[in-house]
């Protein structure tokens, strides 16, 4: 569940062209519906002069005038390009018989359920071959679509299919006569219709790459899906056939491009774009300049996340000299992890990566790691067992029946509001004092010895800028969010760390800075770290808006009052966090009881029933890569990921180029995600979260008991029932550098160029009391 694009395989084309194909080959709109916009406009957010610019930008011949006319104009719902079981469907009175298109949807969508299952269900299809194979031998055997449907030729048929997926494929459209010159839109249209289990398949294909292999289950999917047309297709090719009605169907929506109303929708969704920027640039031209001269007593490193900026703004604003600084939340550690005595293994870095370097916990005693490894072996296999008894057919009563009220107190006190944090799944079983003892660790022998250590620090430190400079306490903040019943609680962690807590990479690191060793290493390096510097890595609860800092029995006793410090001024920088986010959660007549609101928020962060535990991501439109001067003071709204940048200290660009090749594409895939499912949240988003059920042990959810895998944000992620609390805008990124550096990675990096040039991410450069935009390959002020 880390945030993605899901148009990321047509960004070599330009945002307005993909619109209009989304929303012909599958109905899917890429703007909010015109009454979103009316909205706007009524409330001022959009102006006539930003919509006289988005004309002027999209060279329309629109008039000012025809666009607020048309906000008064019914909109027709785009309609995706037809199938023969749409034909099909027509034909039948669905008032008292189910559809093809759905029917075919479910058979599909729950065989893919059973074959992809590693976790959930005791049963599986024939997982040993591909996913078409399996699926043709079960379809074979399977009566019940055949009886449900009414078709009982349907399993005869599906033996008489090829073996060969893409040979099937091809001999389906010679069967149904689909011109060359169409394949690569009908295929398109046909996949569409199972989109959520595409985006599986290529998710497992992404994977694949990432490990120098490849994966051809997304073929197989099609193949699958292209089957059933086959299947349904009763061969009569006469004028009155349903293949005739379906080709005419075909060649008249092909053949119909007229798109008016969305050339309309898309004005005003860059008006509204622009309605932001304006904004913007206001608030970073207008800020005054902030005090760098103070010597900082605290420096703390905060994951680049939106809901970090709040936090920080807060807690700079308890001292001056406090200095936050805005960095990638996985710390630049490319490591996957894998918790002491376990085989289990998870990513912790972007998406976009794969990992180089495998770590895991460690006490800092060789003996002292053996002896828990055996302990939590014996303590797993023994909680397995229950977990094995849990899932036998009746045993939900059973279970019930053995324990009896015994298990009462453990299911209230998991109910009610903790006091704490509650503890990571990372120390599922250990002891207390097991689990305080060990941290997770990068040791010389996974790095390549002291050297490669001192070589990652060094990078982390140059990409945090800091290596100058250093405050007696550093600390390394990453992120989590607290919730309870929630299966899209990844989306809602550190999207740098590959939907995990950003706590591995945070204790990693603040053990590899203070190890002496390695601090020695850095300083023939040029980078001198003080012995009276020390790393301390915590935990940013997003949900509480509370910090937990971890391994404190390690700070030296003379940091001992400097740490109380600081502990108080988190909690005060938590308390005016939570003051600033209460409304929004409908918590608005808290927000000056700090105690109740905290009590309100721990009670919404461990009830099971709770949909909004908090609004995540939401409402997120731009990325600024600059100096923390430029943006301290500066109320962002929580709507901005914050880089800290200084080109100064970039003689030759790479870190830039790091920033927009990783960071960037990140922010950008987030924004996308959250844009998507606000605009098409039946296709790309997930739906009512109040019906889902897990599908696949770990794959995603149905929104009820069948259908679509649903991927993206459900909708209460991004409406409070009433309104929009996420503002679907393309992400706008602010870079303070020179125009040289900027361009140079334009041009080095295709990805990024079309990004720009096709407009799927907006560019700015801040450069004094001076803001210019980057359109169409040149600069404008």
């Amino acid at each position: 569940m880390i945030a993605v694009n899901p148009y990321w395989g047509w960004i070599d084309q330009p945002f307005d062209k993909v619109a209009a194909a989304m929303a012909r080959c599958a109905g899917s709109p890429m703007t909010l519906p015109l009454r979103d916009y009316a909205a706007a406009w009524k409330r001022g957010d959009i102006t006539e002069p930003d919509l006289q610019l988005a004309l002027a930008e999209t060279d329309s011949e629109l008039s000012v005038g025809q666009l607020i006319a048309a906000l008064e104009s019914p909109q027709p719902a785009p309609v995706p390009l037809p199938l023969l079981s749409d034909v099909l469907d027509r034909k039948r009175d669905l008032q008292q018989e189910p559809a093809w298109c759905d029917t075919i949807t479910h058979q599909v969508s729950q065989f893919c359920a059973a074959y992809f299952d590693r976790e959930q269900a005791d049963w599986h299809p024939d997982q040993g071959g591909r996913l078409y194979a399996s699926w043709r031998s079960a379809l074979g055997d399977d009566h019940s679509v055949a009886l449900l449907m009414r078709a009982p030729h349907i399993p005869a048929k599906a033996t008489a299919l090829a073996e060969d997926p893409q040979q099937q494929i091809l001999d389906t459209l010679v069967q149904l006569a689909v011109p060359e010159s169409e394949w690569p839109g009908y295929l398109q249209a046909v996949l569409m219709r199972v989109s959520g289990w595409a985006a599986w398949c290529a998710y497992l294909r992404w994977q694949a790459r990432l490990d120098g292999g490849d994966d051809d289950t997304l073929i197989d999917l099609l193949a699958i899906r292209l089957s059933w047309e086959a299947l349904l297709d009763d061969g009569s090719r006469g004028y009155n056939s349903q293949w005739s009605a379906w080709r005419e169907d075909w060649l008249k929506r092909s053949a119909d491009e007229d798109c008016s109303s969305l050339q309309v929708s898309l004005v005003w969704q860059r008006a509204h774009e622009l309605s932001y920027q304006r904004g913007l640039r206001h608030s970073l031209l207008s800020a005054p300049a902030a005090d760098v001269t103070v010597e900082p007593a605290l420096q703390a490193a905060f994951c680049i996340d939106v809901r970090s900026e709040v936090f920080r703004r807060h807690l700079e604003a308890q001292s001056a000299d406090i200095q936050s600084l805005g960095f990638a939340g996985f710390f630049g550690l490319p490591i996957s992890y894998a918790p002491l005595g376990t085989r289990a293994r998870r990513p912790q870095l972007p998406g976009l990566l794969a990992p180089k370097l495998a770590i895991t916990d460690s006490a800092g005693n060789a003996a002292r790691d053996a002896d828990i490894v055996v302990h939590r072996a014996r303590k797993l296999r023994a909680m397995s067992g229950w977990r094995v008894f849990e899932s036998v057919p009746l045993s939900s009563f059973t279970l019930v029946e053995s324990l009896g009220l015994g298990y009462l107190g453990k299911l209230i006190k998991r109910t009610l509001p903790a006091e704490t944090p509650p503890a990571s799944a990372d120390t599922l079983g250990l002891g207390a004092r097991q689990a305080a003892q060990v941290k997770p660790t990068l040791d010389a022998a996974t790095a390549g010895g002291v050297e490669g250590q001192a070589d990652i620090a060094a990078q982390v430190l140059a990409g945090m800028g800091l290596g100058e400079s250093f405050a007696p306490l550093v600390l390394l903040v990453g992120h989590g969010s607290q919730n309870r019943n929630n299966p899209h609680r990844a989306g809602l962690d550190c999207g740098a760390c590959c939907g995990q807590t950003g706590e591995v990479n945070a204790r990693a690191l603040a053990g590899l800075l203070n190890d002496a060793a390695v601090r020695q290493q850095l300083a023939t390096r040029g980078i001198h770290v003080p012995e009276s510097t020390h790393f301390i890595a915590g935990l940013h609860n997003t949900t509480t808006d509370e910090v937990t800092l971890f391994d404190l029995h390690d700070v030296p006793a003379s940091h001992s009052q400097e740490l109380e410090r600081v502990q108080a001024q988190l909690a005060a920088a938590g308390a005016a966090a939570r003051a600033e986010r209460a409304p929004a959660l409908g918590l608005g007549g808290l927000a000056q009881e700090p105690e109740a609101l905290q009590k309100a928020l721990r009670q919404r962060a461990d009830d099971w029933a709770q949909t909004r535990p908090e609004w995540g991501l939401a409402n997120n439109a731009a990325f600024i890569i600059a100096p923390r001067a430029r943006t301290r003071g500066v109320n962002l709204q929580g709507r901005s990921f914050l880089h800290d940048y200084d080109y100064r200290k970039d003689i030759d660009g790479s870190l830039l180029e790091l920033i927009m090749t990783a960071p960037m594409i990140v922010t950008h895939w987030i924004n996308m995600q959250y844009y998507a499912s606000t605009v098409d949240n039946r296709r790309f988003g997930s739906g009512n979260k109040t019906l889902h059920n897990v599908a696949g042990g770990r794959i995603g959810v149905f929104e009820g008991n069948g259908g679509d895998l649903r991927i993206g944000l459900p909708w209460q992620s991004l409406n409070d029932g009433e309104r929009w609390l996420h503002n679907p805008l393309r992400l706008t990124v602010v870079i303070a550098a020179p125009r040289d550096a900027i361009e140079g990675v334009i041009d080095k990096h295709q990805v990024v160029r079309q990004l720009l040039d096709n407009r799927w991410l907006h560019l700015m450069r801040l450069e004094g009391k001076q803001m210019e935009f980057y359109r169409n390959g040149s600069w404008e002020s």
